[in-house]
C-alpha cells in the first residue's frame, strides 16, 4: 500500500496552530523588552506546547500538509532563535538572577547548528537533487531540550534564586543537545540518501 501524499490545503487545524506560533513570536519579543517575565513565559509555554499539538492532530486528524510540512520546522527555528537571541542580550532580562542573561555561546551553539544544517542541506541539494530531508530523532530530541530551557529559565527569571548549578547545568545540556544533534545529523541525512538510491535501484 503506497503511503498517503501531504494534502495541499492551508487551512487546517494544524496550520491555524502553526500560524499562532509564528504570530506569538514578536509578542514574546515585546513582553521581554518591556520586562514582563511573567507574560513572556505563559506566551512562551503557549507556542511550545503548541508545537507539540498541531503535530499530532495532524496525525491524529490526517491533515498533514505540504505547507505544514515546511512551515512547522520554520516556524520552531523561529520561535527558538528570538528566544535564544532575546534571552542573551544584556539589559533585556530585568533580574537578580546571577546567571542570567544567557551565555552567548549557548546561543551559539543553537544558531550555529542551524545554520549548519541548512547549508549542507541546501549544498546538498544543489549538488545532487535530493529534497527527502527529513528531522532526526536526535534534532526533535533538542528542540524538545530547548523548549524545556528556555520555560526554566524564565521561571529563573520570574522567580529568582541563587542555586549556582540550576541554571549553569540547563546551558550545558542545551548546548551538548545542539552540537551532537548537528553532527549526528550530517550522518542520518547520509543515510536518507542511500535509501533514496536503494529506492530507485
Amino acid at each position: 500500500m503506497s503511503e498517503a501524499k501531504p494534502s495541499t490545503r492551508v487551512l487546517t487545524v494544524p496550520n491555524l496552530l502553526t500560524f499562532m506560533r509564528i504570530g506569538l513570536i514578536p509578542v514574546f519579543a515585546i513582553a521581554l523588552v518591556y520586562e514582563e517575565e511573567a507574560l513572556a513565559l505563559l506566551i512562551f509555554t503557549i507556542a511550545g506546547v503548541s508545537d507539540g499539538i498541531d503535530g499530532f492532530l495532524a496525525r491524529r486528524m490526517q491533515q498533514e500538509s505540504e505547507l505544514g510540512t515546511i512551515l512547522d520546522p520554520v516556524a520552531d527555528k523561529l520561535l527558538m532563535t528570538t528566544a535564544f537571541v532575546m534571552l542573551t542580550m544584556p539589559g533585556v532580562m530585568g533580574t537578580d538572577e546571577p546567571h542570567l542573561p544567557v551565555p552567548f555561546w549557548v546561543t551559539a551553539c543553537v544558531i550555529g547548528r542551524d545554520i549548519a544544517i541548512v547549508t549542507i542541506a541546501g549544498a546538498i541539494n544543489v549538488m545532487t537533487g535530493f529534497r527527502g530531508f527529513r528531522p532526526s530523532w536526535l534534532g526533535k530530541a533538542s528542540t524538545f531540550v530547548q523548549v524545556v530551557a528556555v520555560i526554566v529559565i524564565l521561571v529563573a527569571a520570574v522567580f529568582p534564586t541563587n542555586n549556582g548549578l540550576f541554571l549553569p547545568a540547563t546551558y550545558v545540556v542545551v548546548a551538548g543537545f545542539a552540537v551532537f544533534s548537528g553532527i549526528h545529523y550530517i550522518y542520518f541525512v547520509a543515510k536518507l540518501m542511500r535509501e533514496a538510491d536503494d529506492a530507485g535501484a
